[in-house]
C-alpha cells in the first residue's frame, strides 16, 4: 500500500522532515524562467493565429480528445508528484507571500514550471493559469481556448511541516468548462481523476458521493484560517459552532483539492471554504460533479469558478441547508467576469 511506502521510507529521509527556514522576502526566484518574454510560450498567448479559430468560436471537444487530455494530466501529475515527494523529505527554504500563513517554496515554483513545460511540449497552443505565475504578477485570464489551471502544491503549509496531505491539482478548461481533472496526493500516492461526462475515479476505481441529505448524518469539511480580523474570526466561529451543533463533526486536510475529493468519494458530505482561488477549486469541482455531488456558491447559487468561495455537498438538499446558515466572507474575485460551470447533464 502507498501508506506503507511512506512509513517504510529510510531514516535518512526522515532526518530533515519538518525542518524549514523562512525568508521574509516575497521575491519569486523563478520568475524570469516561469514567465518567458518570448510570445510562443507566453502564459496567455493568442493562439488564433496558430489554430485558425476566431476568438468568438467555441472549441469542439470529442471524447477522444478528453481521454488524450486526461492521460496527459495524469502523466504530468505523476511527474510533478515525484518531485514533490522527493522534496518532502528534504529541508525546505520557505518564502512568505501575503502573510506568515501564506507560504511558497522553491518546490512550488519548480513544479509549476515543470508542468507548464510538459504541457507546452504536448499542446503548444494551449494557455495556462497557475498559482505561482499569478503570484508573480501574471493576470488570470480564462477564454474559450484550452487552458490548463494548475496548483503545483495544494497544501503548501502541510508540505512545509511534512504533514502528508499535499496535492498536485490539474484541470483543463475548454469553452470555459472544466473538461478533465486530476488531483494527486503525491505523498500517499493516491490519484483522483475525472473527464466530463464519464464519472469520477480514485486510482482507476469509480467513486461516488454518499448521497446524504440530512445534516445530522453528515461529516463536514472546512478550514479555520489564522490571522483573521476580529469580525472574520467571529464569522468563522459562528459557522463552526452552527455546524458542530447540527452535524457529526468537522474535519480538514489542509488542502482544498483533497478536501473536495473527500466529498466525491463519500468520506464526508459537506465542504465549504472562503478565500480560495480557481486553481484550488477547478479539479475538485469536476471530480465532485462527476461523482454525483453538487458544487455551488456558498450562498447556494450557481458556482462561479472565479468567485473565491465554494460549497460542495453530497446532495442539493444538504447544500442548501448548509448555505442558509453560513455567514459569508466575500473576497475580490480572480476575474471580474464570472465563470459559471455547468454540470455534465446540462
Amino acid at each position: 500500500m502507498a501508506t506503507c511506502e511512506l512509513l517504510s521510507s529510510s531514516s535518512s529521509q526522515y532526518s530533515t522532515m519538518g525542518k524549514f527556514s523562512i525568508q521574509k522576502s516575497p521575491v519569486i526566484d523563478q520568475l524570469p524562467e516561469m514567465v518567458p518574454s518570448h510570445s510562443n510560450v507566453n502564459n496567455n498567448v493568442d493562439d488564433t493565429t496558430v489554430t485558425g479559430k476566431q476568438p468568438s468560436e467555441r472549441v469542439k471537444v470529442t471524447e477522444e480528445q478528453r481521454l488524450l487530455w486526461l492521460g496527459a494530466a495524469k502523466e504530468a501529475a505523476r511527474m510533478a508528484g515525484k518531485e514533490v515527494r522527493s522534496a518532502f523529505y528534504r529541508e525546505k527554504t520557505v518564502t512568505m507571500k501575503s502573510s506568515p500563513a501564506d507560504l511558497v517554496t522553491e518546490t512550488d515554483q519548480n513544479v509549476e514550471k515543470m508542468v507548464f513545460s510538459f504541457f507546452r511540449r504536448k499542446f503548444p497552443t494551449h494557455r495556462f493559469i497557475g498559482e505561482e505565475t499569478t503570484a508573480a504578477g501574471v493576470p488570470v485570464e480564462l477564454t474559450d481556448d484550452p487552458t490548463w489551471i494548475i496548483d503545483p502544491i495544494d497544501g503548501t503549509n502541510n508540505f512545509v511541516h511534512s504533514f502528508p496531505f499535499v496535492a498536485v491539482a490539474i484541470a483543463l478548461s475548454v469553452n470555459r468548462e472544466i473538461e478533465v481533472a486530476v488531483t494527486y496526493n503525491a505523498i500517499l500516492d493516491v490519484m483522483y481523476s475525472a473527464a466530463r461526462g464519464t464519472g469520477a475515479f480514485r486510482d482507476g476505481k469509480r467513486i461516488s458521493v454518499s448521497g446524504a441529505t440530512d445534516i445530522k448524518e453528515s461529516l463536514i469539511v472546512t478550514t479555520a484560517k489564522s490571522l483573521l480580523t476580529p469580525q472574520k474570526m467571529e464569522n468563522t466561529f459562528h459557522n463552526l459552532r452552527s455546524l458542530l451543533e447540527q452535524g457529526r463533526g468537522i474535519r480538514n486536510l489542509g488542502t482544498a483539492a483533497l478536501n473536495m475529493c473527500q466529498i466525491a468519494e463519500g468520506a464526508a458530505e459537506v465542504y465549504f471554504e472562503f478565500g480560495i482561488h480557481c486553481w484550488d477549486m477547478a479539479s475538485g469541482a469536476l471530480i465532485i460533479r462527476e461523482a454525483g455531488g453538487v458544487v455551488l456558491d456558498t450562498a447556494g447559487g450557481p458556482f462561479n469558478l472565479m468567485g473565491r468561495c465554494m460549497l460542495a455537498a453530497s446532495s442539493m438538499e444538504l447544500a442548501q441547508t448548509v448555505a442558509s446558515g453560513l455567514r459569508h466572507d466575500h473576497k475580490k474575485p480572480d476575474t471580474e467576469e464570472p465563470v459559471f460551470l455547468r454540470s455534465a447533464k446540462d
